[in-house]
């Protein structure tokens, strides 16, 4: 069984103290997505973050001590400002681009009030002002992966979904295969059901660097994590990462949920090779090294491969403020978002 060990926790403050919105709110820290691009760390909330020379994405460096919120730098091109409600990065299969996205869980059909929440971007590494959206509305002018979004509404089949995984993995076709993973499926954003699902499409990166889709997005993969008899909550699919290290698949799945009148919030992490991946086999969940499922006790949402056996794993804990094992103090400040620095094995 693949397990994995503890090797630092702590917070990364993503903003000044007390920073508040236009409304004279708190901005929370609410961290969805993270990559690695060799050097630093990539890392977005899923909540804007206010200010002109800040932005809901922001780097950081990772050093041997860990991550360096000291030199932190926000990504503000107009582009990548304008996009609401990221959650999750990948690199492309060669490494060469970052892709980010966006929940696609709204959309107003009479207006384009709700398109910022509708977006793919692709970017080459190391060059966030050259970023592009992803499979736009072939009217000119309408921001947003509107086409993308139509294509999604096809391959998934229900009026209400939400994306919150992104994998770009070596496929048989074209540069790659991206892969999108599904959190939520139903008829409304009131009335859905949890789900580990995995919708995707081929695509070749164009001369003008941008994505482009070469086939038609369709389900490649799903499971249960509840038939997992160490799995003790109803969970959601959070989080996709590809290992080129190891040519296999991590999936993250979270769970917020209420027991006995007690607000719970945690994750499981599995993985699988993606010849299990393609014949449709379940993951392998990973295990602490006493062998018992590795239950993150955080809402974890982000997921990034460092290296051979490094992973790191950013928690989204909405407005619950408690750090439990994470730090020695009962609660975090709302600027800051724990995190877990793992050690992988594979037996």
């Amino acid at each position: 069984m693949p397990s994995a060990v503890i090797l630092q926790q702590g917070t990364i403050r993503c903003f000044p103290a007390a920073l508040c919105d236009e409304r004279g709110n708190l901005v929370n820290a609410e961290v969805s997505a993270v990559v690695y691009d060799g050097k630093r760390l990539i890392m977005a909330s899923d909540k804007p973050i206010p200010g002109e020379n800040r932005s809901a994405v922001f780097a950081l460096p990772m050093t041997p001590e860990g991550p360096d919120d000291t030199q932190l730098e926000y990504f503000t091109t107009p582009l990548i400002k304008q996009a609401i409600k990221y959650e999750d990065f990948a690199l492309t299969a060669d490494g060469r681009h970052v892709l980010a996205t966006t929940g696609f869980d709204r959309i107003d059909d009479a207006s384009h009030e709700l398109n910022a929440y509708n977006h793919l971007l692709i970017w080459p590494l190391g060059e966030p002002e050259q970023v592009q959206a992803v499979d736009p509305d072939p009217r000119d002018g309408v921001e947003g992966s509107l086409e993308l979004r139509n294509k999604l509404d096809a391959a998934i089949g229900f009026p209400y979904y939400k994306i919150e995984g992104l994998a770009a993995i070596p496929g048989e076709r074209g540069d790659g295969l991206l892969l999108f993973g599904l959190r939520e499926q139903g008829r409304a954003h009131d009335d859905f059901t949890y789900v580990s699902r995995l919708v995707g499409a081929h695509y070749e990166i164009s001369p003008t660097g941008n994505l482009v889709f070469i086939d038609e997005i369709r389900e490649f993969y799903a499971f249960d994590p509840g038939h997992h008899e160490g799995v003790r909550f109803e969970c959601g699919l959070s989080s996709l990462e590809y290992d080129p290290y190891h040519a296999r698949l991590y999936l993250l799945t979270s769970f917020e949920t209420e027991q006995d009148g007690e607000d719970r919030i945690g994750g499981y992490l599995w993985v699988m090779s993606l010849d299990d991946l393609r014949a449709g086999r379940l993951p392998e969940l990973v295990t602490a090294a006493d062998g018992s499922p590795l239950e993150f006790e955080h809402k974890a949402e982000g997921l990034a491969v460092l290296d051979h056996e490094r992973m790191f794993v950013a928690y989204d804990n909405d407005r619950h403020l408690g750090l439990g094992s994470i730090d020695e103090r009962d609660e975090r400040h709302a600027c800051e978002a724990p995190f877990t620095l793992l050690r992988m094995s594979h037996p």
